[in-house]
């Protein structure tokens, strides 16, 4: 039996199934070719913090296992399935191949994936790895489950590893004008490959050019109600201020008491406002 989870906002006094909740959306139907869907989605404790890292001993950043809940993964791989498209970083390639993060490429839940053949889409999704130096290994689990890959970086990043990618048969998006991908410029290009739907799974540097570059449509975001401290962390924003506001509309909140255990945590999500998909 699915957990229940209830009702905050909109206003309402029912409780709802957790498996499940996140199809009703149907993401998969709200972008076009020409304009996509772009969403993302974030796991967050109440004071903030993303990950945690250790600048003094140079360790990677980590996400804290107290943040991560069954409940939440639920979800996550429920947006991962109204998604033809998947945008990562060569730094997620780098942490998986040296086994510090787990594979979320595929869709692995047979019910996910025969949602996803009931829905006109691939049974799993496209891949584009966004990297400025070009340096990381790609998963042989991209081969074996027949997804197409793309690699995103900017016009000026190293010939050379440029030339590497595409002798081993990638096709390269150009999608800046320096070495760093851009936001706009990468939907631009997927626009191209006619993609519709697109999820970021490619933390906050990802989600900062998306939303100054107007491209974002939709967040997610699970708030778990605990304090995780930390001198170096990450957060949901961490680049130079906007020049102009981003308004958020809460569209709807849902709150699980019992995950994790003695605390608690909202689900919930917002829509862009100043979306402009050119």
């Amino acid at each position: 039996m699915s957990k229940q989870l209830l009702k905050l906002f909109p206003l309402s006094t029912q409780q709802h199934p957790l498996q499940g909740l996140y199809l009703t959306h149907r993401l998969n139907t709200l972008g076009s070719t020409t304009a996509p869907f772009v969403y993302a989605n974030f796991l967050s404790s109440l004071d903030g913090r993303i990950a945690l890292k250790d600048s003094v001993q140079n360790q990677p950043s980590y996400i804290p296992k107290q943040l991560t809940t069954a409940s939440d993964f639920r979800l996550f791989m429920e947006l991962h399935a109204q998604a033809d498209c998947l945008i990562t970083h060569g730094g997620y390639m780098r942490a998986l191949s040296e086994k510090r993060l787990g594979n979320i490429l595929q869709v692995k839940n047979e019910e996910l994936v025969e949602w996803r053949c009931n829905n006109g889409l691939k049974p799993q999704p496209a891949v584009v790895i966004a990297s400025a130096n070009l340096d990381f290994p790609i998963p042989p689990s991209l081969r074996e489950n027949h997804q197409d890959c793309f690699i995103a970086t900017g016009k000026n990043a190293d010939v050379e590893r440029i030339r590497y990618w595409q002798d081993q048969g990638y096709r390269i998006l150009f999608s800046g004008e320096e070495q760093m991908v851009q936001g706009a410029a990468l939907i631009q290009q997927l626009k191209k490959l006619e993609y519709k739907s697109i999820y970021l799974i490619a933390g906050p540097k990802m989600l900062g050019t998306m939303i100054r570059e107007k491209q974002l449509s939709r967040i997610y975001l699970t708030v778990t109600h605990q304090f995780i401290g930390g001198l170096d962390f990450h957060t949901l924003w961490s680049g130079p201020a906007l020049t102009e506001e981003t308004k958020l509309r809460l569209k709807s909140l849902y709150y699980e008491q019992s995950s994790p255990s003695g605390s608690g945590q909202f689900f919930m999500y917002f829509d862009v406002q100043q979306t402009l998909q050119t």
